[in-house]
This record gives structure tokens, sequence and C-alpha cells, in this order.
């Protein structure tokens, strides 16, 4: 496991619970707008967090926090993750797992095991345009279709959701977009904010009156969207 960041923590996180964030290292996606661009580019000159250090932390806020969120970078790449979820869950906490959906296999394996309450999938962009959204063109999305189907057979609490960016997203994206996860229980239109450590410098989010466009678009498809962040 390789362990790069800990939020303390967050009412915001987790939909409904005080929770923790651990951040992990590494990613297989470079999507230009990503926020924790130094856990995906600059992973080998960071130092790790030894996990002891965290199932201490864990072990103090027992009684205060009700979960923990693990974020990234993509989780799902880290050796040793099936373990360390094991140990939180027997801890007592409920589990969210932030995922980009392209390791559908685990995904799938750490659902059926029990050791995630909670899955948020990042659906970038429509099928077409994928893989110049993640910064890897040619990109088979088999793996995030497969990924898709998988929440939606609604054996977890799930969410889906879309960071916009202005460079990235048209109408017709969204209009795709919600009729790939049709019927979804939650999805989300995230504004795009600069955290000043993008891969990519220079992009622009949309203003509120064009992310109302096109969360009514998607609310055709999935009634339950709503926006995030503005």
């Amino acid at each position: 496991m390789r362990i790069q960041g800990l939020q303390k923590l967050t009412l915001l996180d987790y939909p409904g619970k005080a929770a923790c964030t651990i951040f992990t290292a590494g990613c297989n996606f470079r999507c230009p707008y990503c926020h924790n661009a130094y856990l995906v580019t600059q992973t080998e000159s960071h130092d790790d967090i030894d996990q002891e250090e965290i199932f201490a932390f864990l072990k103090r806020r027992k009684g205060i926090l009700d979960g923990v969120c693990v974020s990234g970078g993509e989780p799902l790449l880290q050796n040793g993750l099936e373990e360390f979820l094991r140990q939180i869950r027997e801890m007592g906490y409920a589990v969210k797992l932030d995922t980009n959906g392209s390791f559908p296999e685990r995904l799938d394996r750490f659902i059926e095991q029990g050791l995630i309450d909670y899955v948020a999938m990042d659906l970038k962009n429509s099928r077409k345009h994928y893989g110049q959204t993640i910064g890897v063109p040619g990109f088979d999305i088999r793996p995030i279709e497969d990924s898709v189907d998988i929440l939606m057979e609604g054996r977890i609490p799930y969410e889906f959701r879309t960071t916009v960016v202005r460079e990235f997203h048209q109408r017709s994206d969204f209009e795709e977009m919600g009729l790939w996860i049709r019927g979804a229980k939650r999805y989300f239109l995230q504004q795009f904010e600069d955290s000043g450590n993008l891969i990519r410098p220079g992009l622009h989010s949309y203003d509120r009156s064009i992310l109302e466009q096109a969360l009514e678009i998607v609310k055709k498809y999935v009634p339950q969207a709503e926006l995030r962040g503005i």
C-alpha cells in the first residue's frame, strides 16, 4: 500500500457520515484536470504514511468517526488493498471507495466480500471522448462499462460523478452519459476547480447557468441527478 495523504475529518466525502479520507498514490489515468496531480505524477517525491500510523489514528477515533473514504490516485491499483480494507472493516468502520472504474474484477470481488459499503465512481465523459478526457488516447472503454454495470446491479449503495470541464464536455456528452447510466441511483455533476496542482494548467469551469442546463439534460435519464460544488 502506498498512502500519501490523510484528511482527518470530512463531513462531505461520505454521504451521511463523519469520516476521514485516505489518499493512495498512483493512477493509471492522466486526467488533465485532476486536482490531486501530485498523487498521480510525483508519487516518488512524497513520503509514504505507514499503515500502522493509519490504524493507530483510526483506533483513537473510534466512536468519533463513522467511516473511512479510500481515495487517490486510484486505490484499486494498490497491492495489499484487500487486507487493508478488511482491517478497517474489522475495526467497525464503514468504507467508501473512490474509483475510476477501470478495475471491474477487483471492484466486484470487494463488493462480494463485503469489504466496501459505498462506491463513488467517476464517469469521466461520453464513450467517444473518454480517452481524450483521461489523457490516455485509445483507451479501451470496456472495463468502465463493466464497472457501471456492476454498480447498477444495486448490490451496494453508489454514486456516479462527473467533473465538468469546459475544454472536455459538450452538450452532446451529457446526453450520452445520461443515456449510459439511465436509471442510476445517484449522479452528480461537479464543477471543476483549479486546485493549482493540475496535470495541465489553463483549464476552465462552466458557469452555473451552463451546469444547470447540463443537469436538465441528464435528469431526463437520472431523475436524482444533482449539482455539486457550486
